[in-house]
């Protein structure tokens, strides 16, 4: 059952792209955003059998909260759900720290916790926003460190985590500059975050699956 919603959340989320070609009323194109990682924290929960399970839904429902606000309520409100959700999963990565981190390990992600913030305090052309879009960047790039911090699959969960980052750096970017408001920064951006929403799905899930066949009986 958990393999067809996760298809299906695949479904939903690629095919969104279709709908932008098409006059939908406003109701029916969010709620098929919202499907793709609605289905996403479907597929969590279906498969949880932890904390860890729990915790990795939850964060794939602020991520549909999320996506539906944006429509509904604007940046900032759709922001404050991505935010949480960001919070959640850093408590998720941290919980399942990965053993033996070398000094390197946490340079990155001290890299990460500069890098991340710093670019997008310098992206926005109306300044006054800057710092608010920085103090978010703060709450992503520490969600970013966090996940390549964490036990799970560097190549699924901590990638897909970076696509979220550089989702949201092009959405900075864009934001104030109508040039950029085009079908190739809309593909990428939605590409790229709803891509990695579901590569951390995946890693997790089966991190936690593989986990739980292994605990004894």
């Amino acid at each position: 059952m958990s393999r067809i919603v996760f298809w299906a959340a695949l479904v939903g989320g690629i095919s969104y792209v279709g709908g932008w070609f098409l006059d939908l009323p406003p109701g029916w194109s969010t709620a098929w955003k919202g499907t793709g990682v609605g289905l996403l924290a479907l597929y969590a929960a279906l498969n949880a059998r932890s904390l860890d399970g729990w915790l990795l839904a939850v964060v794939m429902a602020f991520g549909a909260l999320g996506d539906v606000l944006l429509e509904t309520h604007g940046l900032v409100t759709g922001a404050l759900a991505f935010l949480a959700g960001h919070l959640t999963a850093i408590w998720l990565y941290l919980k399942n720290r990965r053993p033996g981190l070398a000094a390197r390990h946490w340079a990155i992600a001290a890299l990460l916790l500069v890098i991340i913030p710093g670019i997008a305090y310098l992206l926005p052309p109306d300044r006054a926003g800057a710092p608010g879009i920085a103090l978010y960047a703060a709450g992503l790039a520490a969600m970013t460190a966090a996940a390549f911090l964490s036990r799970f699959p560097r190549t699924l969960v901590f990638a897909g985590a970076l696509m979220f980052a550089v989702s949201d750096l092009l959405i900075f970017l864009r934001t104030g500059r109508p040039a950029l408001d085009g079908f190739p920064m809309g593909l990428a951006v939605w590409g790229l975050y709803f891509g990695g929403q579901a590569l951390i799905a995946t890693g997790v899930v089966r991190t936690l699956r593989g986990a739980s066949l292994q605990a004894p009986r």
